[in-house]
């Protein structure tokens, strides 16, 4: 075999070695966070087992940092024009999103994940974090219209909608029995890995 065969055998040898690496890398990239809604069944440490909205029962693994929040309940009163928020809805009989809870945003997370997407609390729902550009009193709730991204979103919010605010949380609040909402992520050997919790207190629950 020549010089220029021996080179390209060992560059396919090269690439084939590489690609199984980078088959991982790119699994890991494009595989997205998984949101759990459930309880909190034990506790240990950074470990924490939740029993989940679906019946499963998962391990995760918490930062050595985590984030804990709370909530704090508020009303639609408090959701006023230039209000960052977010709120996940659906589609009602007449196509116009009606929301299924509402979070107003502190100051200081303005802007977090600007946008209109799908989202999990319901087969059908979206999330929409935006600004509240108007709201309007109508027979039926509060009509507001929202701007992500320079996207226009109208959202109806019924007057039995739960509507919080985040709240600083500690590690004493994870407990067995406390309700959590989280995104996990999935590290190379499975291990399902958490940066941040929102956590039940004084009867409040993660409704989103």
């Amino acid at each position: 075999m020549n010089r220029r065969g021996v080179l390209l055998g060992l560059s396919a040898l090269s690439l084939a070695g590489a690609l199984p690496a980078l088959a991982q890398v790119t699994a890991a990239q494009v595989t997205p966070p998984r949101r759990i809604r459930g309880t909190i069944q034990s506790i240990n440490g950074q470990e924490m087992v939740v029993a989940t909205r679906e019946g499963s029962t998962v391990a995760l693994r918490l930062a050595d940092n985590v984030g804990v929040s709370a909530l704090r309940r508020m009303t639609l009163a408090d959701v006023k024009p230039g209000s960052f928020i977010g709120t996940a809805a659906e589609p009602g009989p007449d196509g116009v999103l009606r929301a299924l809870e509402v979070l107003v945003f502190p100051e200081a997370m303005r802007g977090t994940g600007e946008g209109h997407f799908a989202w999990d609390l319901t087969p059908s729902s979206s999330m929409t974090n935006a600004t509240v550009d108007s709201a309007v009193e109508g027979n039926d709730g509060r009509s507001l219209t929202l701007t992500a991204r320079g996207q226009q979103v109208k959202v109806v919010v019924p007057p039995d909608v739960p509507v919080v605010t985040l709240i600083p949380g500690a590690m004493e609040d994870l407990k067995p029995g406390a309700q959590v909402f989280l995104s996990a992520t999935t590290a190379a050997d499975g291990t399902l890995n958490v940066a941040r919790v929102t956590v039940s207190r004084d009867g409040v629950v993660p409704p989103m």
